[in-house]
């Protein structure tokens, strides 16, 4: 999937009007006789996300349960957070709408949100834990977790033979020295990792039990002086000593993809439509493009990764709240959340359903870590973190560029707290 899965926002005093349900006529929520007939469900779906012929059918299996119709409405990622916020805000909001999963805690603070509690107990038992945690905020389940994305390695499999490496690594060691032996036997350079991948950095801080965080008192303060944080740095620092990328540069300073279609780079660390760039600059390579699962410390444990993705949720202001709830109950089936699954490459909200991803081979990667992924804070707070200039790039840089990660946590504390207490 091309497009960004990730977005950080910020929120600033939305007032939302919680409307009353309606009755049994077609202008409310309530249900007649004859089921649902004569209402529509408005569904918000971001550019991408979900195929035409799976609305399609999403919306025959409604009409047929419910005897109501959908109407989804195709937004762009750019500027969606205002659109939200100010349709939220008004009388008649889109009754469902997706929602990129770190944005979901800022939205269910200001009320926009309605308590899908009901729903997660008929639906969700066998949620994937770590997918759902993004949609639940101070112990209320305010969303649906809908689809999700995460990193793996990429690698070119013409230059690994080259250094005569058979197997794909199963821990952190064994890719470690798999690269060494890239650089050591070949001319390619082993591995394309710029210092500002901070996406990946967020994955080795999971994987290291870190948080980026930490509460003292009422608000929220950088942990990056934490030892977790520290050990995820390092070994991140360990592997892009042997990458010539920049280090104050990220992966799309130039775009990762594009250098990995030169064929002179032995493996990249990003998501798996990344391949789609390098194959587009260069069609010649796809036949030589393999993908794996990032190894974590432990063969039996895969690297941390961060989980981008979306959730669904149903606006607060709805007056067809209970009609929303069938509609996610349709769209967020074994069925259709298998489908959606199948068709986009993307990870399911549940694990028994990851059989749909056979034959896709990025997909079949990413899958393996999504269990013991997680994502960054789900803090309303975090939204300011993330602005250019971000600190944690910051951060890394001045580790990679020699300072301690005690030294460098200490140089960007101030900027990083500062962000922290910005009020949302």
């Amino acid at each position: 999937m091309k497009r960004k899965l990730i977005a950080a926002i910020g929120i600033a005093g939305m007032m939302v009007s919680i409307a009353a349900c309606g009755g049994d006529n077609g202008d409310g929520g309530g249900k007649a006789k004859d089921g649902y007939a004569g209402q529509t469900l408005t569904v918000w779906v971001m550019d991408g996300s979900s195929p035409d012929k799976w609305q399609k059918d999403v919306a025959a299996a409604f009409e047929a349960k419910t005897k109501a119709k959908v109407k989804f409405e195709i937004q762009q990622w750019n500027g969606i957070q205002q659109k939200l916020t100010t349709a939220l805000s008004e009388e008649n909001p889109p009754d469902v709408f997706e929602i990129g999963n770190t944005q979901t805690p800022a939205y269910a603070k200001t009320g926009g949100l309605a308590d899908l509690a009901d729903l997660k107990a008929s639906i969700g038992a066998d949620w994937t834990e770590s997918l759902n945690k993004s949609a639940v905020y101070e112990g209320k389940q305010y969303a649906a977790p809908w689809y999700f994305a995460n990193r793996v390695v990429l690698y070119n499999k013409k230059i690994w033979a080259e250094a005569g490496i058979k197997d794909v690594p199963r821990t952190r060691d064994e890719f470690y020295d798999a690269l060494k032996q890239i650089g050591e036997k070949t001319d390619a350079e082993p591995i394309y990792l710029p210092g500002q991948n901070w996406y990946h950095f967020v994955g080795l801080v999971i994987g290291e039990g870190g948080e980026l965080v930490r509460k003292e008192g009422d608000k929220y303060v950088s942990n990056l002086d934490d030892p977790k944080v520290a050990a995820a740095m390092e070994t991140y620092k360990k592997f892009q000593a042997l990458s010539k990328a920049p280090k104050d540069k990220d992966e799309a300073t130039p775009q990762q993809g594009e250098v990995f279609a030169k064929g002179k780079v032995g493996a990249i660390i990003g998501m798996g439509w990344e391949a789609g760039i390098a194959v587009k600059a260069n069609p010649k390579l796809e036949k030589d493009i393999g993908y794996f699962t990032i190894p974590g410390a432990t063969a039996d444990k895969p690297e941390g990764v961060f989980l981008g993705g979306s959730n669904l949720a149903v606006a607060a202001g709805s007056k067809k709240q209970e009609l929303a709830k069938e509609f996610l109950k349709i769209a967020l089936s074994d069925e259709f959340e298998g489908r959606l699954a199948e068709e986009n490459g993307v990870i399911p909200n549940k694990e028994s359903l990851q059989s749909h991803l056979k034959g896709n081979p990025a997909a079949e990667a990413a899958a393996p870590a999504a269990a013991g992924g997680g994502t960054t804070p789900l803090i309303p707070e975090w939204a300011a973190v993330e602005n250019e200039p971000n600190p944690i790039k910051a951060y890394m840089t001045a580790v990679l560029n020699g300072k301690s990660p005690a030294e460098a946590a200490k140089q960007v504390e101030g900027e990083f707290n500062k962000r922290l207490a910005q009020k949302q």
